[in-house]
């Protein structure tokens, strides 16, 4: 099977300033929960969105993180560890959250 892609799509939040500092706690969060160096190759890409001609776009910033396997993914969705990261990434979201099937 073909690698597969998680994508996490955080909205406009209420407050720039206040997201990125909760961001940075969030990322702290993630690394350490799963284990990730904070050096060298990332396993992840964080894209964060800007104003093009004033129009302010639906998305703020994105994670994407690429797995071997659906089934790899499945396997790091389900733990605890990613759980509590999950958990939190909806708490910083002020700009609410959408779920995508």
């Amino acid at each position: 099977m073909d690698s597969v892609k998680l994508l996490v799509l955080y909205p406009q939040p209420k407050d720039n300033v206040v997201f990125d500092h909760d961001y940075a706690s969030h990322w702290d969060m993630f690394h350490q929960k799963l284990s990730i160096p904070r050096t060298g190759k990332l396993p992840y890409t964080v894209t964060k969105f800007v104003v093009v001609d004033d129009e302010i776009p639906k998305y703020y910033q994105m994670f994407s993180m690429v797995f071997s396997s659906m089934n790899e993914l499945h396997k790091t969705l389900s733990s605890e560890e990613m759980q509590s990261v999950a958990s939190d990434a909806v708490r910083i979201s002020s700009g609410g959250a959408e779920y995508f099937n």
